[in-house]
Protein backbone atom coordinates (compact mmCIF):
# COMPACT_ATOMS: atom_id res chain seq x y z
CA UNK A 1 0.00 0.00 0.00
CA UNK A 2 1.47 3.44 -1.08
CA UNK A 3 2.03 6.64 1.78
CA UNK A 4 -0.75 8.47 -0.05
CA UNK A 5 -3.40 5.98 0.79
CA UNK A 6 -2.72 5.57 5.07
CA UNK A 7 -4.81 7.21 7.17
CA UNK A 8 -7.58 7.75 4.20
CA UNK A 9 -11.01 8.00 5.97
CA UNK A 10 -13.87 5.88 3.52
CA UNK A 11 -17.59 5.37 4.64
CA UNK A 12 -17.79 8.47 7.16
CA UNK A 13 -20.47 10.59 7.13
CA UNK A 14 -21.01 13.49 9.46
CA UNK A 15 -23.83 12.45 12.15
CA UNK A 16 -25.87 15.37 11.50
CA UNK A 17 -25.82 14.87 7.74
CA UNK A 18 -26.81 11.01 8.50
CA UNK A 19 -29.14 12.16 10.88
CA UNK A 20 -30.64 14.46 7.75
CA UNK A 21 -30.55 11.38 5.88
CA UNK A 22 -32.86 9.39 8.02
CA UNK A 23 -34.72 11.80 8.70
CA UNK A 24 -35.56 12.04 4.63
CA UNK A 25 -35.22 8.66 3.20
CA UNK A 26 -36.25 6.53 6.57
CA UNK A 27 -39.74 5.63 8.35
CA UNK A 28 -41.29 4.84 11.10
CA UNK A 29 -44.54 4.04 9.10
CA UNK A 30 -45.07 0.41 8.29
CA UNK A 31 -45.33 -0.49 4.71
CA UNK A 32 -44.96 -2.70 2.71
CA UNK A 33 -41.20 -3.44 1.00
CA UNK A 34 -41.54 -6.13 -0.93
CA UNK A 35 -39.95 -6.78 -4.27
CA UNK A 36 -37.86 -9.44 -6.43
CA UNK A 37 -34.61 -9.68 -6.04
CA UNK A 38 -33.80 -8.08 -9.39
CA UNK A 39 -35.36 -5.06 -8.53
CA UNK A 40 -34.38 -4.64 -5.35
CA UNK A 41 -30.92 -5.08 -6.58
CA UNK A 42 -31.60 -2.67 -9.57
CA UNK A 43 -32.54 0.21 -7.25
CA UNK A 44 -30.49 -0.53 -4.46
CA UNK A 45 -26.73 -0.77 -5.53
CA UNK A 46 -25.39 1.21 -7.89
CA UNK A 47 -21.56 1.75 -9.57
CA UNK A 48 -18.92 3.17 -6.76
CA UNK A 49 -20.80 2.63 -3.77
CA UNK A 50 -19.59 1.42 -0.64
CA UNK A 51 -21.00 -1.85 -0.11
CA UNK A 52 -20.87 -4.30 2.84
CA UNK A 53 -22.47 -7.82 2.94
CA UNK A 54 -23.88 -9.38 6.08
CA UNK A 55 -22.87 -13.05 7.12
CA UNK A 56 -19.80 -13.95 8.81
CA UNK A 57 -17.06 -16.08 7.03
CA UNK A 58 -19.21 -18.45 4.67
CA UNK A 59 -22.33 -17.99 6.91
CA UNK A 60 -25.38 -16.69 6.00
CA UNK A 61 -23.96 -14.18 3.59
CA UNK A 62 -25.93 -13.30 0.71
CA UNK A 63 -24.80 -14.95 -2.06
CA UNK A 64 -28.00 -14.77 -4.16
CA UNK A 65 -28.18 -10.99 -4.38
CA UNK A 66 -23.89 -11.22 -5.08
CA UNK A 67 -24.73 -13.40 -8.12
CA UNK A 68 -27.79 -10.48 -9.02
CA UNK A 69 -24.91 -7.73 -8.84
CA UNK A 70 -22.95 -9.88 -10.98
CA UNK A 71 -25.81 -10.24 -13.63
CA UNK A 72 -26.18 -6.86 -13.49
CA UNK A 73 -23.04 -6.14 -13.89
CA UNK A 74 -22.74 -3.43 -11.20
CA UNK A 75 -19.06 -2.58 -10.95
CA UNK A 76 -16.40 0.21 -9.24
CA UNK A 77 -17.89 -1.03 -6.18
CA UNK A 78 -16.17 -0.54 -2.70
CA UNK A 79 -16.20 -3.57 -0.21
CA UNK A 80 -15.86 -3.60 3.46
CA UNK A 81 -14.43 -7.04 4.00
CA UNK A 82 -15.11 -6.98 7.35
CA UNK A 83 -15.12 -10.91 7.79
CA UNK A 84 -15.75 -11.97 4.03
CA UNK A 85 -14.82 -15.03 2.12
CA UNK A 86 -16.95 -16.46 -0.61
CA UNK A 87 -18.69 -13.47 -0.89
CA UNK A 88 -15.92 -11.12 -1.67
CA UNK A 89 -13.59 -13.37 -3.21
CA UNK A 90 -16.51 -14.33 -5.97
CA UNK A 91 -17.00 -10.56 -6.77
CA UNK A 92 -13.56 -9.75 -6.81
CA UNK A 93 -13.23 -12.91 -9.36
CA UNK A 94 -15.72 -11.23 -11.49
CA UNK A 95 -14.48 -7.79 -11.69
CA UNK A 96 -17.25 -6.05 -9.93
CA UNK A 97 -15.14 -5.02 -6.47
CA UNK A 98 -11.94 -2.53 -7.41
CA UNK A 99 -11.84 -1.25 -4.21
CA UNK A 100 -11.45 -2.97 -0.80
CA UNK A 101 -11.29 -2.10 3.24
CA UNK A 102 -9.87 -5.48 4.50
CA UNK A 103 -10.09 -6.64 8.56
CA UNK A 104 -10.64 -10.22 7.29
CA UNK A 105 -10.61 -11.23 3.08
CA UNK A 106 -8.67 -12.94 0.66
CA UNK A 107 -8.65 -16.57 2.11
CA UNK A 108 -11.59 -19.26 2.86
CA UNK A 109 -10.50 -20.24 6.36
CA UNK A 110 -9.74 -24.11 5.72
CA UNK A 111 -10.70 -24.10 2.47
CA UNK A 112 -7.55 -21.81 1.69
CA UNK A 113 -6.59 -18.71 0.26
CA UNK A 114 -8.33 -17.06 -2.67
CA UNK A 115 -5.95 -16.77 -5.71
CA UNK A 116 -8.18 -14.39 -7.90
CA UNK A 117 -8.23 -11.88 -4.69
CA UNK A 118 -4.28 -11.89 -4.81
CA UNK A 119 -4.14 -11.91 -8.06
CA UNK A 120 -6.31 -8.44 -8.58
CA UNK A 121 -4.54 -7.02 -5.63
CA UNK A 122 -1.05 -7.46 -7.06
CA UNK A 123 -2.08 -6.94 -10.55
CA UNK A 124 -3.61 -3.69 -9.01
CA UNK A 125 -6.72 -4.07 -10.46
CA UNK A 126 -8.23 -3.97 -6.90
CA UNK A 127 -6.91 -1.57 -4.33
CA UNK A 128 -6.53 -2.20 -0.83
CA UNK A 129 -7.53 0.85 0.89
CA UNK A 130 -7.25 0.46 4.81
CA UNK A 131 -6.97 -2.72 7.14
CA UNK A 132 -7.97 -3.15 10.54
CA UNK A 133 -8.97 -5.84 13.04
CA UNK A 134 -12.31 -8.00 12.79
CA UNK A 135 -13.09 -5.81 16.17
CA UNK A 136 -12.37 -2.41 14.70
CA UNK A 137 -14.74 -2.81 12.16
CA UNK A 138 -17.21 -3.80 13.91
CA UNK A 139 -16.75 -0.80 16.55
CA UNK A 140 -17.00 1.35 13.23
CA UNK A 141 -20.32 0.01 12.54
CA UNK A 142 -21.32 0.73 16.35
CA UNK A 143 -19.99 3.94 16.57
CA UNK A 144 -22.32 4.48 12.88
CA UNK A 145 -25.48 2.86 14.74
CA UNK A 146 -24.98 5.24 17.73
CA UNK A 147 -24.87 8.65 15.60
CA UNK A 148 -20.96 8.87 16.72
CA UNK A 149 -18.13 9.83 14.71
CA UNK A 150 -15.59 7.66 15.80
CA UNK A 151 -15.25 4.82 18.16
CA UNK A 152 -12.10 5.06 20.86
CA UNK A 153 -10.05 1.73 21.55
CA UNK A 154 -6.45 0.63 22.06
CA UNK A 155 -6.86 -2.32 19.35
CA UNK A 156 -4.29 -1.54 16.67
CA UNK A 157 -1.87 1.17 19.25
CA UNK A 158 1.47 0.06 18.73
CA UNK A 159 1.34 -1.86 15.54
CA UNK A 160 1.95 -1.25 11.80
CA UNK A 161 -2.26 -2.05 11.29
CA UNK A 162 -2.29 1.85 12.89
CA UNK A 163 -1.06 3.16 10.19
CA UNK A 164 -3.21 1.72 7.57
CA UNK A 165 -6.58 1.80 9.48
CA UNK A 166 -7.82 5.26 8.91
CA UNK A 167 -8.10 5.83 12.54
CA UNK A 168 -6.51 8.89 13.98
CA UNK A 169 -4.39 8.85 17.44
CA UNK A 170 -5.02 11.58 20.06
CA UNK A 171 -4.10 11.23 24.31
CA UNK A 172 -6.78 10.27 26.74
CA UNK A 173 -7.93 12.97 28.68
CA UNK A 174 -8.23 10.75 31.81
CA UNK A 175 -5.06 8.24 31.07
CA UNK A 176 -2.49 10.87 29.73
CA UNK A 177 -1.80 7.82 26.96
CA UNK A 178 -2.38 7.19 23.61
CA UNK A 179 -6.05 6.12 22.33
CA UNK A 180 -7.11 5.55 18.83
CA UNK A 181 -10.14 6.96 17.44
CA UNK A 182 -11.67 4.46 14.61
CA UNK A 183 -13.99 6.45 12.07
CA UNK A 184 -17.78 5.57 11.79
CA UNK A 185 -18.50 3.95 8.69
CA UNK A 186 -21.95 4.08 6.88
CA UNK A 187 -21.89 2.03 3.88
CA UNK A 188 -24.28 3.07 1.00
CA UNK A 189 -25.34 0.22 0.62
CA UNK A 190 -25.57 -2.88 2.92
CA UNK A 191 -27.44 -6.66 2.23
CA UNK A 192 -28.19 -8.77 4.57
CA UNK A 193 -29.26 -12.55 4.47
CA UNK A 194 -31.83 -13.52 7.46
CA UNK A 195 -33.81 -16.69 8.51
CA UNK A 196 -37.16 -15.15 7.91
CA UNK A 197 -38.84 -11.63 8.10
CA UNK A 198 -42.45 -9.88 7.36
CA UNK A 199 -43.10 -7.91 4.66
CA UNK A 200 -41.97 -4.37 6.31
CA UNK A 201 -38.95 -5.78 7.00
CA UNK A 202 -38.77 -6.79 10.71
CA UNK A 203 -36.05 -9.49 10.67
CA UNK A 204 -35.35 -12.23 13.05
CA UNK A 205 -32.15 -14.44 12.84
CA UNK A 206 -31.61 -17.71 14.63
CA UNK A 207 -27.89 -18.45 16.64
CA UNK A 208 -25.18 -15.87 16.53
CA UNK A 209 -26.25 -11.91 14.39
CA UNK A 210 -22.46 -11.37 14.21
CA UNK A 211 -22.24 -7.70 13.33
CA UNK A 212 -25.28 -6.97 11.23
CA UNK A 213 -27.77 -5.72 13.64
CA UNK A 214 -25.01 -2.92 13.98
CA UNK A 215 -24.74 -3.09 10.12
CA UNK A 216 -28.08 -2.76 9.61
CA UNK A 217 -28.48 0.54 11.47
CA UNK A 218 -25.14 2.06 10.03
CA UNK A 219 -26.38 1.45 6.35
CA UNK A 220 -27.53 4.48 4.22
CA UNK A 221 -29.77 1.77 1.93
CA UNK A 222 -30.47 -1.45 3.18
CA UNK A 223 -31.85 -4.41 1.45
CA UNK A 224 -32.90 -8.20 3.38
CA UNK A 225 -32.84 -10.82 1.60
CA UNK A 226 -34.68 -13.67 3.55
CA UNK A 227 -35.14 -17.33 3.44
CA UNK A 228 -39.01 -17.19 4.47
CA UNK A 229 -41.24 -14.21 4.62
CA UNK A 230 -43.77 -14.85 7.19
CA UNK A 231 -46.72 -13.43 8.80
CA UNK A 232 -46.65 -9.72 10.81
CA UNK A 233 -48.29 -12.05 13.86
CA UNK A 234 -45.31 -14.20 13.55
CA UNK A 235 -42.80 -11.26 14.56
CA UNK A 236 -45.22 -9.65 17.20
CA UNK A 237 -46.17 -12.97 18.92
CA UNK A 238 -42.49 -12.52 20.36
CA UNK A 239 -41.08 -9.28 19.69
CA UNK A 240 -37.57 -10.32 21.19
CA UNK A 241 -36.40 -12.53 18.24
CA UNK A 242 -36.50 -9.63 16.08
CA UNK A 243 -32.77 -8.19 15.46
CA UNK A 244 -33.34 -6.18 12.92
CA UNK A 245 -36.22 -3.45 12.69
CA UNK A 246 -39.01 -2.45 9.74
CA UNK A 247 -37.59 1.12 10.11
CA UNK A 248 -34.04 0.43 9.26
CA UNK A 249 -34.85 -1.42 5.86
CA UNK A 250 -35.42 -0.17 2.07
CA UNK A 251 -36.27 -3.87 0.29
CA UNK A 252 -37.21 -7.27 1.42
CA UNK A 253 -36.97 -9.99 -0.96
CA UNK A 254 -37.63 -13.71 -0.29
CA UNK A 255 -34.95 -15.88 -1.26
CA UNK A 256 -34.85 -19.54 -0.57
CA UNK A 257 -31.25 -21.20 0.00
CA UNK A 258 -30.22 -17.46 -0.46
CA UNK A 259 -26.92 -17.98 0.88
CA UNK A 260 -26.03 -21.11 -1.04
CA UNK A 261 -23.16 -22.66 -1.37
CA UNK A 262 -22.95 -21.40 2.31
CA UNK A 263 -24.71 -22.11 5.27
CA UNK A 264 -27.73 -21.06 7.30
CA UNK A 265 -27.78 -22.31 10.72
CA UNK A 266 -30.66 -24.76 11.35
CA UNK A 267 -31.37 -24.48 7.88
CA UNK A 268 -28.98 -26.13 5.48
CA UNK A 269 -25.38 -27.28 5.37
CA UNK A 270 -22.27 -25.83 3.11
CA UNK A 271 -22.72 -27.33 -0.47
CA UNK A 272 -19.34 -28.80 -0.22
CA UNK A 273 -19.65 -30.13 -3.86
CA UNK A 274 -20.30 -26.96 -5.19
CA UNK A 275 -17.66 -25.29 -3.02
CA UNK A 276 -14.71 -27.50 -4.83
CA UNK A 277 -16.12 -26.64 -8.38
CA UNK A 278 -15.65 -22.68 -7.48
CA UNK A 279 -12.37 -23.53 -5.91
CA UNK A 280 -11.34 -25.57 -9.01
CA UNK A 281 -12.30 -23.18 -11.07
CA UNK A 282 -10.34 -20.13 -9.05
CA UNK A 283 -7.23 -21.75 -10.29
CA UNK A 284 -7.23 -20.30 -13.76
CA UNK A 285 -8.39 -17.14 -14.90
CA UNK A 286 -10.34 -18.84 -17.92
CA UNK A 287 -12.11 -21.48 -15.39
CA UNK A 288 -13.32 -18.48 -13.48
CA UNK A 289 -14.83 -17.22 -16.86
CA UNK A 290 -16.28 -20.28 -17.37
CA UNK A 291 -18.27 -20.65 -14.07
CA UNK A 292 -19.20 -17.46 -14.20
CA UNK A 293 -20.90 -18.35 -17.12
CA UNK A 294 -22.68 -21.26 -16.23
CA UNK A 295 -23.90 -20.19 -12.76
CA UNK A 296 -24.23 -16.74 -13.43
CA UNK A 297 -24.48 -15.16 -16.17
CA UNK A 298 -26.65 -17.69 -17.90
CA UNK A 299 -28.86 -18.05 -15.57
CA UNK A 300 -32.16 -15.86 -15.37
CA UNK A 301 -32.55 -15.70 -11.50
CA UNK A 302 -31.53 -17.50 -8.65
CA UNK A 303 -34.03 -20.27 -9.12
CA UNK A 304 -32.46 -21.16 -12.17
CA UNK A 305 -29.36 -21.10 -10.52
CA UNK A 306 -30.67 -23.50 -8.08
CA UNK A 307 -31.40 -25.69 -10.91
CA UNK A 308 -28.28 -25.82 -12.02
CA UNK A 309 -26.46 -26.68 -9.09
CA UNK A 310 -28.86 -29.77 -8.80
CA UNK A 311 -32.45 -28.27 -7.47
CA UNK A 312 -34.04 -29.93 -4.82
CA UNK A 313 -32.51 -33.12 -4.80
CA UNK A 314 -28.78 -31.30 -3.62
CA UNK A 315 -31.19 -28.84 -1.12
CA UNK A 316 -32.73 -31.70 0.34
CA UNK A 317 -29.72 -33.30 1.30
CA UNK A 318 -28.09 -29.86 2.56
CA UNK A 319 -30.67 -29.71 5.41
CA UNK A 320 -30.77 -33.47 6.08
CA UNK A 321 -26.77 -32.67 6.73
CA UNK A 322 -27.68 -29.69 8.40
CA UNK A 323 -29.90 -31.43 11.17
CA UNK A 324 -27.31 -34.58 11.69
CA UNK A 325 -29.63 -36.87 9.47
CA UNK A 326 -26.35 -37.13 6.93
CA UNK A 327 -22.48 -37.46 7.23
CA UNK A 328 -20.94 -34.69 6.72
CA UNK A 329 -19.01 -34.79 3.19
CA UNK A 330 -15.04 -34.00 2.68
CA UNK A 331 -14.49 -30.29 3.27
CA UNK A 332 -13.43 -28.37 0.08
CA UNK A 333 -10.33 -26.73 -0.14
CA UNK A 334 -8.09 -25.33 -2.94
CA UNK A 335 -6.01 -27.25 -4.77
Amino acid sequence: MSEKNKNKIHGWVHPDDMRAYRLKHKSMVKKNKLTTLSEAIKNGVKSNDYLVLGGFGAVRNPMAAVYEIIRQEINDLTLGGKASQNDANVLIASGNVTQIEVAYAFADEIRGLSRPARAAVESGRLKVLSEMTNAGFQWRFTAAMKGLSFYPTRTSIGTDTLHYSGSKTITDPFTNKPIELLPACHPDVAIIHVHRADKYGNCQIDGNVTIDVEIAHAAKHLIITAEEIVSDEVITNDPALTKIPFFVVDSVVEVPFGSHPNQVPGLYSFDENQWQIWLDASLDDKKIKDYLTTYIHETNDHYDYLDKIGSIKVLHELQKIEKGLSPYPKVARRG
